[in-house]
Parts: structure tokens; C-alpha cells; sequence
């Protein structure tokens, strides 16, 4: 089973910046868990959307010619709690991009619940994280394609908002 903790892109400047999304309905199977009665966005969930979004933006950095692995939070900071029904804003910056990795500092905000008419959103987390490269050789004998959740899905989103995005700049 795969999961996917973004469900679009919703900005994309290749090799600079990642913004994505994920809306939290409560028909996810793990608020029935987290917690019943009080459905709170499990914090290590908020932090694999960020990686996904980190991820992508490392990835398609380096034309996705090496296997992007999360290898370390440097730091993780969590300033509230989210629960069903908001939507979560996950951004990455890239911070630099060597042979052997890549960081990123990440955000985490929540839009206003349903029903506040405020624009204003709420900053939620904050996180470093530092991925390695495997190069492709070297990571299909050691994991096999199928553990990888850059091979398929996620691409398929940053391609959704670059068309979109390509069609808006008229190209």
C-alpha cells in the first residue's frame, strides 16, 4: 500500500520552492484512532507530507536521475494542532543541492476552518530535513523500485500544476 500525504501542487518553482496541499477529511482511516472524539492530524503525518513536497522539489532538481531517500529531520518545530476539515499547506525552499543530498526548510500551515472568514493562515510546523541520493543502479538492487513513492504518483501531481502552470505563462 502507498500513501500519499499531498494531494496536488499547487506552486512549483523547479530547483527553489514547493507548495502543495492536503485537504483532511474525516473519512482518513487514521483519525478514527487520532484521536476518537478529537480528530487531530498525527504530527509524524504532517511531517512526511512536508518530506513528500521536499522531496519532489530535490528530485526534479537533479531530473530525477537518483533516488531521493529521506535521511534525516535536522529539526522539527510544531506550534499547534490540526483537525479534520482544515487544509494543510505544506512549502519547502531548497537550501542546497550536492551529489551526495539535499536539504530543505520546510512550513507547515492550516487554512481557517470551515466557516471563519479570515484569510489569514495559521503557521503550524517547522522543519529541516536533509535527504541522500541513491543513484538508480545502486537503489534497485538495494530496494527495488516499488518502494519508492517518486516513481509515479507524486510526479504526476507537480506535472498537474506545471501544465498548469505553463498554460498560465502562455507557454
Amino acid at each position: 500500500m502507498r500513501w500519499i500525504w499531498i494531494d496536488r501542487f499547487v506552486e512549483f518553482k523547479s530547483g527553489q520552492f514547493a507548495r502543495a496541499v492536503k485537504n483532511l477529511s474525516l473519512a482518513e482511516d487514521y483519525f478514527a484512532d487520532h484521536f476518537p472524539g478529537y480528530p487531530v492530524m498525527p504530527a509524524a503525518l504532517m511531517l512526511e507530507g512536508l518530506a513528500q513536497t521536499g522531496g519532489i522539489l530535490v528530485g526534479e532538481a537533479n531530473d530525477y536521475r537518483e533516488k531521493v531517500i529521506l535521511a534525516k529531520i535536522l529539526q522539527a518545530r510544531f506550534h499547534g494542532e490540526v483537525l479534520a476539515g482544515r487544509q494543510l499547506i505544506y512549502e519547502t525552499d531548497l537550501v542546497f543541492l550536492r551529489p551526495e543530498g539535499a536539504s530543505v526548510q520546510g512550513r507547515i500551515f492550516a487554512a481557517p476552518p470551515p466557516g471563519v472568514s479570515s484569510t489569514e493562515l495559521e503557521r503550524v510546523a517547522d522543519a529541516e530535513i536533509f535527504f541522500a541520493h541513491l543513484d538508480q543502479a545502486r537503489s534497485q538492487q538495494i530496494f527495488g523500485d516499488h518502494n519508492f513513492v517518486f516513481t509515479g504518483e507524486l510526479k504526476h501531481l507537480l506535472g498537474l500544476v506545471k501544465a498548469t502552470t505553463d498554460h498560465k505563462d502562455g507557454s
